[in-house]
């Protein structure tokens, strides 16, 4: 991939300014379903995208499974695809910059390993999701899968880098059933290497949230405590990461733009992104630019610092690049994404964090988020399911209940965050209590 990526690179004439980004990647997933495999699926992929620059044009191409010669051809017609483009001034490719290897990324042994041992842990995912609870006899799903995947970068800026990795994670939507009612528990975990992945947990995890809310009813309409467990936090922390991009602030689709330096949440949140931290999924020496990442604190103890950046929204903005491009693989431009976007753990345990939010309710699952989600205001009305908070202990499961606010609103009233961080693809987030919001019911 180092080569192909050179070859484009050396395909750069007059004042071009030529990026090439090549990726491959191999993944393997495997479902189980009435203690058989339900499902094996192999996938490989590899390609490289180029982009050419000039006179502030971009132009874009790609080709999938390349030789040198193709490579080349993709150069052309990137170039050829410029020359249609309106001129644009932040169009630039970053500056070279070194970036410190994370040699911890890429695990031999989970490289190596067989399709046996995956089928085996998909098929025993599903036997302990269905042997722990008498109310537990099936499951809608149980999953395991993983990839080993590989990016190189050039440009004539002088970048050339690439790095390797290996991932791996398992799912469980456990159903659990007393007469005709039926809830769903979910649980999912993510790592490097198979023995990270504690899936002996996801399956009873998956068992217990959902039988707990069997028998769940709808609760009055009231202002009350809330309890965002970390599932359900992940999902608003997705919506946040989203509005904390240079992207979206300079499109006019961020309830945060013009907000630097000013109070944005209560003291005691504050939001990273560390492309560095090794304990997050989305760790990487470098950005899909080729920027090194790095540890970026967007609000410190509720005052907002900044935004995410890639080179464009940084060259708009007259900043730097935070590390934070993301392509979608080689078919796609870089934009804005996060890396390891996450809420810090704090000192409370989860029962100190109940204790505290006596006579409110615990909330275990969100619906709708992105979608009942303004991304302009901050505004959003979603569907939960939970648990009510009684004597510092989770009481009678909930239903059929919607919690409103506005991002900004909910982030002033954060009042304390769990110790029990924990990542959830790119997002993590412990549990976090917020003082009070509106849960409407019945």
């Amino acid at each position: 991939m180092r080569e192909l990526c050179a070859a484009a690179v050396e395909a750069a004439s007059g004042d071009e300014a030529i990026e090439a980004y090549a990726e491959e990647s191999r993944r393997t997933e495997v479902t189980a379903l009435r203690g058989e495999v339900e499902g094996l699926t192999f996938a490989e992929s590899r390609g490289v995208g180029v982009r050419v620059m000039v006179g502030g044009r971009l132009g874009y191409a790609y080709v999938a499974d390349p030789d040198l010669d193709e490579v080349r051809d993709a150069v052309a017609h990137a170039r050829e695809n410029a020359t249609l483009a309106t001129p644009d001034e932040h169009n630039v490719l970053p500056e070279a910059s070194s970036a410190e290897p994370i040699a911890a990324l890429f695990r031999d042994r989970q490289a190596s390993m067989g399709a046996d041992r995956k089928i085996a842990l998909a098929l025993e995912l599903e036997r302990a999701a269905t042997g722990t609870d008498p109310r537990v006899r099936k499951v809608e799903q149980a999953r395991y899968g993983d990839a080993v995947s590989r990016v190189a970068i050039a440009s004539t800026t002088g970048i050339a880098a690439e790095y390797e990795r290996t991932d791996c994670w398992c799912a469980v939507v456990a159903l659990a059933e007393r007469g005709d009612e039926t809830q769903t528990g979910f649980s999912f975990r993510v790592g490097r290497e198979i023995d990270e992945l504690d899936w002996a947990g996801v399956a009873s995890e998956a068992v217990d949230r959902g039988v707990r809310l069997l028998g769940a009813t709808k609760p009055p309409s009231a202002r009350i405590p809330v309890v965002l467990d970390p599932f359900a936090g992940s999902s608003f922390l997705s919506v946040l990461a989203g509005a904390l991009s240079a992207e979206a602030v300079q499109k006019g689709r961020s309830p945060f733009a013009n907000l630097v330096g000013e109070r944005v949440g209560s003291d005691a949140f504050t939001l990273v992104d560390d492309g560095r931290l090794l304990a997050g999924p989305a760790a990487a020496p470098f950005d899909d630019e080729g920027v090194p990442t790095e540890r970026t604190e967007l609000i410190s103890a509720g005052t907002l610092r900044g935004f995410l950046h890639n080179s464009y929204t940084a060259h708009r903005g007259g900043t730097r690049s935070t590390g934070n491009a993301h392509r979608a693989g080689y078919r796609s431009v870089p934009g804005v994404g996060a890396s390891n976007f996450f809420v810090p753990a704090g000192t409370p345990s989860v029962h100190e964090l109940l204790v505290r939010a006596e006579g409110g309710v615990l909330i275990q699952d969100v619906s709708g988020v992105h979608s009942g989600a303004n991304p302009i205001s901050g505004e959003f009305s979603v569907g939960a399911t939970g648990l009510r908070i009684s004597g510092g202990a989770l009481a009678e499961p909930l239903r059929e209940m919607t919690i409103a606010s506005t991002l900004p609103e909910m982030l002033k009233a954060v009042e304390a965050v769990g110790s029990d961080l924990r990542f959830f693809t790119s997002v993590g987030v412990p549990t976090i209590l917020v003082g009070e919001m509106t849960v409407a019911g019945r």
